[in-house]
């Protein structure tokens, strides 16, 4: 598998731009069963892989989110935060933190979403920072990769997804 490092930003993901998104059922922060599919026909989505629970730049993103939060309620966006570690461990997370929005453990099978999305790293057994808008009919209508584990997305190509938005 080629690295997150290794593959070009906007070029390189499994699944494409104009594509239906793939569906999932995953556990949120407080043991909720969250499908993506719930969402369709009333919200769009941003699903957000980071790879670790607990680390510096998954904590400094997610609550950059956290904190801007505004700009995806306006846009009608729901943001689901999406990672490979436990559902105990992203629990109390997402209450030191004080995350709003669901984080969802793609622990076991480990991984299978973030595999479905095509941004699993089986190096590490973790997702690559890899960031998908759908639509309200489930269509992917961007998606953007951080060039590397320890390199944060642009805060800026949030606002450019979202304005993909119909």
């Amino acid at each position: 598998m080629v690295r997150a490092a290794e593959r070009h930003q906007e070029d390189e993901m499994a699944i494409e731009i104009g594509q239906e998104a793939p569906d999932f059922e995953l556990k949120d922060q407080s043991g909720s069963e969250v499908s993506l599919s719930a969402y369709r026909g009333t919200s769009s989505v941003a699903i957000v892989f980071y790879p670790f629970t607990f680390t510096g730049v998954c904590e400094g993103e997610l609550c950059r989110l956290r904190d801007d939060y505004s700009e995806f309620e306006n846009a009608g966006v729901q943001v689901l935060a999406v990672s490979c570690d436990s559902p105990f461990a992203q629990k109390k997370w997402a209450e030191e933190q004080g995350f709003t929005f669901p984080v969802l453990s793609d622990f076991w099978p480990h991984g299978e979403v973030a595999k479905a999305y095509g941004v699993f790293n089986e190096a590490l057994g973790c997702a690559n920072r890899g960031t998908f808008v759908i639509n309200t009919e489930g269509v992917i209508v961007d998606s953007f990769e951080s060039p590397d584990l320890g390199t944060a997305r642009d805060k800026s190509r949030y606002a450019e997804a979202i304005a993909k938005l119909p």
